[in-house]
């Protein structure tokens, strides 16, 4: 078996996926943007072959890499675990006969009113959406659903470029930020108000045979856009309970309906009044470092499992569901640059044991927008068997450790 791995090198965790699949006997080469000299020695001195080339996105350039390292060994699987790279590794494949998640698979895990109507056409719920062109699309869908709104990019991650809109004006205010009516679609939806949530899995030949559920505390919108919150996301180790049962189910049929084959998935959902409802999903595992907590709450080592999902077509690890886990953001409390926290020695002494890992950024290092996600700042991570002393822990933590800047 010969595995190519796009992009190993960037974001950090790359080296994880890479190690992974090294893991598991196969050989395995690499293309990047970055040279060898990126990776660690102990990663570099295993990859079979290795190719740089300008932008893993450019699809003639990513495919030439590869006509260059099958000269070697035949690609059997092509594989990449960024959100930008799932496409164009997609499009490659197809071209190359290389067996793999499909071009139509990874448009509908990323084009979002597509996704939408697929999702509803196998009759699971979810948000009313469409895809707008101009100013008076979106204005014509508020009239026929009411507000609040919510106007996104047809491709964006997470929150990310997110508004929501509750009148006319705040409509047309997004609609200039996101440039609607210059030749560029956006996808509007309704908003559903409840709890919010993810369900990542992997997947092999369209059966779901690992998941996990998350948690947002609070909702992906209100975190991103407020200062003094300091937003948790927790993995509960409670989904083999039934409360979970009607979750599982609808995440395997929204795999199902969108053909996911062998990958990882990432799916969001909420949970209110109108019951479950599908949200998004994306073909590639989550981002903001989630899988490690995966990791430490299960006592498994969840790369390999995905590695060996990709090369043997099952995964030989089973997770123990012995530890919540969960990560809390802190953030500064003005823009500028660190000056020093408040709080953490102590919280530290008290609660040390439960403490997986830290980051915070040293005084002087200059502080990230709001907007810039969950781990722009100082973070912490903690997992407890318990999931509700866990969340305890972590309320504590954002109440009493305080990122004080200048």
């Amino acid at each position: 078996m010969h595995v190519v791995l796009i992009e190993p090198c960037f974001p950090k965790n790359q080296r994880e996926f890479l190690r992974g699949l090294l893991s598991t006997g196969a050989r395995v080469s690499a293309i990047s943007e970055r040279p060898p000299e990126a990776l660690p020695p102990e990663l570099r001195d295993a990859v079979f072959q290795y190719e740089r080339v300008r932008s893993v996105v450019d699809e003639h350039a990513l495919a030439e890499a590869c006509k260059r390292l099958a000269q070697r060994a035949r690609i059997d699987r092509l594989e990449a675990t960024v959100e930008a790279h799932v496409m164009a590794a997609a499009h490659v494949r197809e071209k190359l006969g290389i067996h793999g998640t499909t071009s139509q698979t990874a448009w509908l895990c990323r084009d979002k009113p597509a996704m939408k109507d697929a999702v509803r056409a196998a009759g699971l719920g979810c948000a009313a959406s469409a895809r707008v062109r101009s100013v008076a699309d979106a204005e014509a869908f508020a009239k026929a659903n009411g507000y609040p709104l919510i106007l996104k990019p047809i491709d964006g991650a997470g929150a990310s470029g997110a508004t929501r809109c509750g009148d006319d004006a705040a409509l047309r205010a997004a609609c200039e930020t996101l440039r609607v009516g210059s030749g560029r679609e956006v996808a509007i939806e309704e908003f559903l108000d409840g709890h919010e949530g993810f369900y990542d899995t992997i997947t092999v030949n369209g059966k779901v045979v690992l998941d996990f559920v998350s948690h947002y505390y609070p909702n992906v919108l209100e975190a991103m856009r407020t200062r003094w919150i300091s937003p948790q996301i927790v993995v509960s180790n409670r989904i083999e309970q039934d409360s979970y049962k009607e979750l599982r189910a609808f995440g395997q049929k929204v795999c199902t309906a969108l053909g996911v084959w062998t990958s990882p998935t990432h799916m969001e959902w909420v949970f209110g009044q109108k019951g479950l409802k599908f949200s998004e999903i994306g073909c590639r595992p989550p981002g903001v470092g989630v899988w490690d907590l995966y990791c430490a709450a299960n006592e498994f080592d969840l790369y390999a499992a995905w590695a060996h999902a990709i090369v043997h077509e099952s995964v030989p690890f089973q997770p123990s569901r012995k530890y919540a886990a969960g990560m809390i953001a802190l953030r500064p409390d003005k823009d500028g640059v660190i000056d020093r926290y408040e709080g953490w020695d102590r919280f530290q002494r008290e609660h040390g044991q439960w403490i997986l890992d830290s980051h915070l950024p040293p005084a002087g290092t200059p502080t990230q927008g709001v907007e810039a996600g969950y781990m722009a700042n100082a973070y912490v991570r903690m997992r407890h068997p318990d999931f509700d002393r866990l969340r305890a822990l972590l309320n504590a933590c954002g109440e009493q450790v305080k990122v004080k800047a200048r």
